[in-house]
């Protein structure tokens, strides 16, 4: 019966490695195609939004089936739990890359404003998190896990870089405002792919130490 259970787990952790590496294809899609002003390659990132649902369906019936069938405890039941909590930001990652995706189409015919310098950073170290934060899960690695989390700030101080340089251009030449909100939202999907990466993370820690997150703490997770 073990030997199963471990099999199923071993499973859960390939289809969640696969959907970070979808998240991860999205957000290089997204952001290529936004530098080189690509409609083509944007709606290709658009497309592996879809992938991603279906990625999602398929972790969640795999912990459905782990939870009914095989009735785990302790650690084995916080680790699916936190899988499940972890399908959700990798899902709403998807979409926020495919939200980028649609303002790239939007500004493909644009002269853009400024060198888009900062926005391709953020991406990288989002691409980072989303990966380290599922590296972590999978290999119960806590100290990579809690790094993500640290990791963070960067993003954050990438995003306070950009939204103060576009509200400098404002102020400049107020011609410049439609664009620099457009790319101010860029900013912020980016800046909200790193805080879903955090939540990953949170959950990972979880799942190791079974202290619930800030602010996510419940008396189930407390009975975990």
């Amino acid at each position: 019966m073990r030997n199963r259970f471990d099999e199923q787990l071993a499973r859960l952790n390939d289809l969640l490695s696969a959907m970070g590496k979808l998240c991860e294809k999205a957000i290089a899609l997204t952001t290529q195609a936004l530098i080189e002003q690509d409609v083509a390659l944007a709606r290709e990132a658009i497309g592996i939004e879809r992938e991603n649902d279906i990625k999602e369906k398929e972790i969640e019936s795999l912990c459905m089936r782990l939870l009914l069938q095989q009735q785990p405890v302790a650690k084995d039941l916080r680790f699916i739990s936190a899988a499940l909590k972890m399908i959700t930001d990798m899902e709403r990652i998807g979409d926020q890359a495919a939200d980028i995706s649609e303002l790239a189409i939007y500004l493909a015919d644009q002269t853009y404003i400024k060198k888009l310098e900062h926005i391709p950073q953020m991406a990288s170290a989002t691409v980072k998190m989303v990966t380290e934060s599922i590296e972590s899960f999978i290999g119960k690695d806590l100290e990579l896990a809690r790094s993500v989390i640290a990791y963070d700030d960067v993003v954050d101080e990438l995003f306070d870089a950009i939204r103060f340089d576009l509200i400098g251009m404002i102020r400049e030449d107020g011609a410049n405002g439609k664009q620099a909100i457009d790319l101010m939202m860029i900013a912020k999907y980016y800046e909200r792919i790193g805080d879903h990466a955090v939540n990953i993370s949170e959950w990972v820690e979880f799942a190791i130490t079974g202290v619930a997150p800030k602010g996510k703490q419940s008396s189930r997770a407390d009975a975990i």
